[in-house]
């Protein structure tokens, strides 16, 4: 009988590759600056958060942020949704001036009001 004497079993097997089955990929969040950037509220939605932390999401698709928090378990808290306009430091807020009358005005309604006729 001829024995294979370059034969060597494979006493381990072959190698095992799991199968992962396919999530629905979407776009990564990107953080920029310190700032974290998703796309929309679905993408904050699934946005996983570390146990006991908080996060603050930018919405690159709306002038909207999110505060994503987990509880200590990493239970998910309710997502909350704020939306934001620019505030300008250097302008006074527009005042509106239909609102207001005039001293001449004033005074003229309060002389009819006294029953008294102001020219």
């Amino acid at each position: 009988m001829a024995y294979n004497y370059n034969y060597t079993p494979n006493y381990f097997g072959q190698p095992v590759v799991p199968v992962v089955p396919q999530v629905q990929q979407q776009a990564p969040a990107q953080q920029s600056n310190g700032l974290i950037w998703i796309q929309g509220e679905a993408a904050a939605k699934s946005y996983l958060v570390a146990p006991g932390n908080t996060v603050l999401l930018m919405d690159s698709e709306a002038q909207k942020f999110y505060i994503k928090s987990a509880d200590a378990s990493g239970m998910p808290q309710p997502l909350r949704v704020f939306e934001y306009k620019e505030v300008s430091s250097g302008s006074t807020p527009q005042v509106d001036m239909g609102k207001y009358v005039t001293k001449e005005e004033l005074e003229k309604a309060i002389a009819e009001l006294k029953g008294e006729h102001h020219e």
